[in-house]
C-alpha cells in the first residue's frame, strides 16, 4: 500500500506555538512543522549550496 504524500491539507487547529493540519486525502492530522519536514525528506524543498 502506498503511503499518502499529503498533497492537500487544511488547517484544523492553532495553539500558542503550534498549528495542526489535516490531510484531505487520507484524513491524518499532524503538526504543520511535521508536514514541512516531510517535504524536505521527500526532496521537494531545495537545499542551499
Amino acid at each position: 500500500m502506498d503511503q499518502c504524500k499529503h498533497p492537500r491539507v487544511q488547517i484544523v487547529a492553532r495553539e500558542a506555538d503550534a498549528e495542526f493540519v489535516e490531510c484531505l486525502e487520507c484524513g491524518e492530522i499532524f503538526e504543520s512543522s511535521e508536514f514541512k519536514d516531510m517535504a524536505i525528506e521527500d526532496g521537494s524543498a531545495t537545499a542551499d549550496s
